[in-house]
């Protein structure tokens, strides 16, 4: 029989109500979820969490997922529904305590494990991990499958892959063994999907129109996905009966292009790979996933390294009308010579709308941030030369807000470690402790990705028409650390032109090309743009090294976690032949 696996959280934030809508709810055919999984952890969450380590030795992890589970903890229980989430953070151990305390609280008997080890924190500097505020080994997913076997109803976990939320339950469930590597790879395709809640049914879907047109309800909020996993590993990605949203080949597209780098997707349990995936529309809000392709996993593990980077500063002095540029040089001339952090990055101007029927359209932004090493030079030294010139320079001068004070920033970076120094623990319900073995087969991976060319020649000169690349192409776009990722697909749009869009894209997507359309990336070295083709799901994924710097919260740019990149991307007009329109 197929395991259900839904989850209800994509971030440390998510839709509050999302676990108790989950538990509640059922497919069409009345059946309950089996396991219902959260995902609160990121790159930057582990640095929020870090920090409240600071404040209080007792924190660490997700405190909403305790509120959430008070709401619904008992009808959990009664419908056999296990809950499965990486809440733990820095203190899965602390957690643990806190959900047996809920359970007793509401009268409640819950067994409960939680995995352990990912923490590597006390030999950070023996493993050359640096000072760092965190050092968290990714894991994989048979902790959890050891805990669920030992009858556990709740397990929380620290930094585990948000794949491996999925992966754990379906090796308890169907048996697999670390050897069963098309399995787990299946898994890790279907956890991929789910990981990050609504983005796998129409949420940030570049598509959104084309399912409003076809009876989406933008004002319903979008339902969480549910897996159907089969014993295969192959599964059916849909969402609960009555909710919001929609699923369809391009929000599961969507998702799996998301956040990822080459072709193989590595994972502590296997590696996936990505370009063996297929997608069938089965049914309304049904899409099959098959055919995929695992192999061993690689033998370091990644580690999530965050350092304390130093401070941060930022205002927005507002620029109206005529002569922004000038206002903005003397601004600049101004306030810049009196500035004494050690960064101050000025943002480039947009030219607002020309006569303009409301002030906000004439109107754009100069954005000036500064970063040290110590809070001094991002405090009054700089807010001071700012709120100074206030009656003494351009016209109109005024500011979005008053200038804040100064904030730490982290410093993200990703390292890997031999699987010898991470110690993968379960602590049963119980109280007794388990070490995770390692697999006995792993493969050798060159952490640095190597560029895997188009297999298609370049596209031919007879082009015809300049049309926004988004005329059918649909992007989904994130970060990893300092790179930004950028999936692109053809639109499965019923066209039968769609096969050779896919071919004009493969020939299209060049690193040249990438730097012509997103030209932000001029200051970045010749191999910092790498496409990856992806034929079966119709397209090409982007990764661009660097882009966003030391990762999203040491990250001047506008878009630090280059969220709207895809949308900026489909903007871009390029030359389409005739035919394909």
């Amino acid at each position: 029989m197929t395991l259900l696996i839904g989850n209800c959280s994509g971030f440390y934030g998510d839709r509050f109500s999302a676990m108790r809508e989950m538990v509640e709810g059922a497919q069409e055919d009345g059946r309950a979820l089996d396991v219902l999984t959260g995902d609160y952890l990121a790159e930057l969450t582990m640095l929020i969490l870090g920090k409240d380590t600071m404040k209080d030795a007792s924190l660490g992890y997700a405190r909403t997922h305790l509120r959430q589970l008070e709401q619904c903890l008992g009808t959990a229980l009664e419908r056999g529904i296990r809950i499965v989430s990486n809440a733990g953070g820095l203190n899965p151990a602390g957690l643990a305590d806190q959900v047996r305390e809920v359970a007793r609280g509401l009268g409640l008997e819950a067994n409960v494990a939680h995995v352990e080890g990912d923490d590597l924190r006390p030999k950070a500097a023996e493993l050359g991990l640096g000072g760092a505020l965190t050092a968290n080994a990714y894991l994989g997913g048979f902790g959890i499958a050891r805990a669920i076997e030992a009858g556990a109803d709740v397990v929380v976990t620290g930094r585990v892959t948000d794949a491996a939320l999925v992966v754990g339950p379906a090796a308890a469930h169907f048996g697999w063994t670390p050897a069963d590597h098309d399995e787990l790879a299946g898994a890790v395709v279907a956890g991929h999907v789910i990981e990050c809640g609504t983005q796998a049914t129409g949420g940030n879907f570049s598509g959104f129109r084309e399912l409003i047109e076809h009876g989406m309800d933008p004002r319903r909020p979008l339902g969480f996905p549910v897996a159907e996993i089969d014993a295969d590993g192959s599964s059916v990605i849909t969402k609960q009966a009555g909710t919001g949203g929609a699923v369809t080949v391009d929000t599961v597209t969507a998702q799996l292009v998301y956040e990822i780098g080459s072709s193989r997707y590595l994972n502590p349990d296997v590696t996936t790979h990505l370009d063996s995936v297929r997608l069938e529309q089965l049914g309304p809000d049904r899409v099959g996933i098959s055919g995929v392709v695992g192999e061993a996993p690689p033998a370091q593990l990644k580690v999530c390294v965050n350092q304390l980077g130093g401070w941060r500063n930022s205002v927005e002095l507002v620029l109206t009308g005529l002569d922004v540029e000038a206002k903005a040089d003397w601004a600049r001339e101004q306030i810049e010579p009196r500035l004494v952090a050690s960064h101050v990055e000025w943002t480039p101007i947009a030219l607002p709308v020309a006569d303009a029927d409301t002030q906000e359209a004439a109107s754009t932004l100069l954005r000036i941030t500064v970063m040290d090493d110590e809070p001094g030079p991002c405090g009054a030294a700089f807010t001071a030369p700012v709120v100074e010139v206030a009656l003494g320079s351009y016209p109109g001068f005024t500011l979005t807000s008053p200038p804040p004070k100064p904030t730490p920033y982290g410093v993200y970076a990703p390292a890997f470690v031999d699987r010898s120094a991470v110690e993968h623990l379960v602590v049963l319900p119980d109280g007794s402790r388990e070490r995770i073995a390692d697999p006995e087969r792993t493969t050798e991976v060159d952490h640095a990705i190597s560029l895997r060319p188009s297999p298609y020649p370049a596209p031919p000169d007879t082009l015809n028409r300049r049309l926004p690349l988004g005329t059918f192409v649909h992007a989904r776009s994130g970060d990893k650390g300092g790179d930004a990722n950028l999936g692109l697909w053809i639109a499965h749009d019923g066209s039968p032109k769609y096969d050779a869009r896919v071919t004009w894209l493969a020939k299209l997507m060049s690193p040249r090309k990438v730097r012509e359309l997103i030209p932000e990336t001029e200051h970045l070295p010749d191999d910092a743009i790498e496409v990856h083709v992806l034929p079966n799901l119709g397209g090409v994924n982007i990764v661009i090294k660097g882009l966003l710097g030391r990762g999203v919260a040491a990250s001047t740019r506008f878009d630090p976690q280059a969220k709207g990149l895809g949308e900026w991307m489909r903007s871009r007009s390029v030359h389409v032949q005739e035919g394909l329109i």
